[in-house]
C-alpha cells in the first residue's frame, strides 16, 4: 500500500488526565499504522501497535535525526531541520550516537544507581522535612517532585542547584510545542552556554561528577560537552519530576491501588513500572524518518517519511499486556514496556528514574499517610501542550 494523504491529525486531546487520546484505542484495532497530519501541519505516519513501536524503534531504517522543526504554527510549510547540536546524541544515528553514549554507560549502571539509593533517600527525606513544616495546602511539585531530581542531577553532574531557575526554565521551553522555532533555539543556546561555561571551569578544577570525568577523558570537544551536559540536565529532572507528580496525583484518584500499595509495601518495584507503563508521560511519541522505502505490515513508508511511534499508545496495547491495559495494576505482572523507549536510545538514565521514583513514592505515602488533593482534580493544571506529559502543580495537604 502507498503512502494516502492523511485524513485525521495526530490525537492529542485528552478527556482524563491519567488516559491518553481516546482515538488511540480505535486505531490499535483497525488501523494501527495510518497516515496522519503532524501538529506543525506536516504529513507523517503514527504507529500505535506495540510490536510495530518496538520494530521502528530498533530498524537502522529509520533514523533517528529529524526532519522538521517546530514552527509553533500548526498551518506552517515544512521547514528543514539543521543537523543536531554537537552532543545532542538523542537525535543522532551510529556510529556518532554510539560514541558518545559509550562514554556515559558506564555512569548510569543498575549497580552505581543502586549505591546512589541512600544518598536519593536522603534527598527525598530533607524535601518531606521541610514539605512538613509547610503550613496549608502545598504543591508537590514546587516543594518535592520537581526538587528531587533536580537535585540528584545536579549532583551526579557537578551543577550548581542554585543555578536551578535558570536551567529549569531553559528546559521547560525545549520541551513546549507552543513556543516557536526561535524561541526553542534560544533556550537550547542558553542552556549550552550554561554547561560550556561549566565545563570550562572543571577543566581548570575538576570535581567528582560526570561533567568532569567526561572532561577528563579528553574525547569531546567543548561544544559536544555542552550538548551532553545539556541533554542529561534536561532529561534527568523534567522527566522524573513529571512522573513523581503525576504518579502521586494517579494514586490519589484510584484509592483502591493506593490502599494495596500501602498494604503491600513490596509491591512499590511493581508499582513504579505500572506507573511509567500506564501513565507513559512521553505523550505524542518518539520521531523517525525512512532512510527508505520500507514496507511496515503493508505499508510502505517512503524514504523521508516521518513515523511517529507511539509509546504511549503501545503502553495500552492488550494484545501485549496481561489484564485490562487501560486499567492502572500495581500488582500486574511485569511485562516490558515502551515508557523509556527502546532500542539503541531507550533512556540512559531509567535505573536512575527507578530509583528515585521508588524513594520518592515510597517516603512520601509513608510520612503522611493522610495526603490527599487540596483541589478537585478538575482544577489540576496539566501539562498538555508539553512533549513530557504531566501537571503544572499539585495542591496536596494531609
Amino acid at each position: 500500500m502507498t503512502s494516502p494523504q492523511p485524513t485525521r491529525t495526530q490525537p492529542m486531546v485528552r478527556t482524563c488526565p491519567f488516559d491518553p487520546p481516546a482515538e488511540y484505542r480505535t486505531l490499535r484495532e483497525q488501523e494501527p499504522i495510518t497516515p496522519v497530519t503532524l501538529p506543525e501541519g506536516t504529513a507523517g505516519w503514527l504507529v500505535t501497535r506495540y510490536d510495530d513501536v518496538r520494530r521502528v524503534l530498533t530498524d537502522p531504517r529509520f533514523s533517528a535525526k529529524r526532519r522538521f522543526a517546530r514552527t509553533g504554527d500548526s498551518t506552517a510549510q515544512d521547514a528543514p531541520v539543521p543537523p543536531p547540536a554537537p552532543g545532542m546524541f538523542l537525535m543522532m544515528d551510529p556510529p556518532e550516537h554510539t560514541r558518545l553514549r559509550r562514554l556515559l554507560t558506564g555512569q548510569f549502571t543498575v549497580r552505581r544507581m543502586r549505591k546512589l539509593t541512600p544518598a536519593v533517600e536522603q534527598i527525598v527525606a530533607e524535601r518531606l522535612d521541610a514539605m512538613a513544616g509547610a503550613e496549608g495546602p502545598v504543591d508537590l511539585v514546587q516543594a518535592f517532585a520537581l526538587p528531587v531530581p533536580s537535585l540528584v542531577i545536579c549532583e551526579l553532574l557537578g551543577v550548581p542547584y542554585a543555578d536551578r531557575e535558570e536551567f529549569q526554565w531553559n528546559s521547560a521551553t525545549l520541551l513546549r510545542l507552543d513556543v516557536s522555532s526561535e524561541e526553542v533555539q534560544q533556550a537550547q543556546q542558553a542552556l549550552h552556554g550554561y554547561i560550556h561555561r561549566l565545563a570550562v571551569a572543571k577543566r581548570a578544577n575538576p570535581t567528582d561528577d560526570i561533567l568532569s570525568d567526561l572532561v577528563r577523558s579528553g574525547e569531546l570537544t567543548d561544544d559536544e560537552l555542552a550538548g551532553v551536559g545539556a541533554l542529561l540536565l534536561l532529561a534527568g529532572h523534567e522527566t522524573t519530576a513529571n512522573m513523581i507528580a503525576l504518579g502521586t496525583m494517579c494514586l490519589l484518584r484510584t484509592p483502591d491501588q493506593l490502599a494495596a500499595l500501602r498494604a503491600a509495601p513490596s509491591l512499590m518495584d511493581g508499582a513504579v513500572e505500572e506507573l511509567l507503563r500506564y501513565l507513559t508521560i512521553v505523550q505524542f511519541g518518539l520521531r523517525r524518518t525512512a532512510l527508505e522505502d520500507v514496507e511496515l505490515n503493508g505499508h510502505k513508508i517512503k524514504a523521508g517519511s516521518t513515523v511517529l511511534a507511539s509509546l504511549t499508545s503501545g503502553n495500552r496495547d492488550a494484545a501485549h499486556f496481561t489484564g485490562d491495559p487501560e486499567q492502572l495494576d500495581v500488582g500486574r505482572p511485569y511485562g516490558p514496556h515502551l515508557a523509556f523507549g527502546h532500542g539503541i536510545h531507550q533512556c540512559l538514565g531509567q535505573q536512575l528514574a527507578r530509583v528515585e521514583m521508588k524513594a520518592a513514592l515510597s517516603a512520601l505515602l509513608d510520612r503522611f499517610p493522610t495526603l490527599r488533593l487540596a483541589v478537585p482534580v478538575e482544577q489540576v493544571p496539566m501539562r498538555d501542550n508539553m512533549l513530557v506529559y504531566g501537571v503544572r502543580e499539585l495542591p496536596v495537604t494531609w
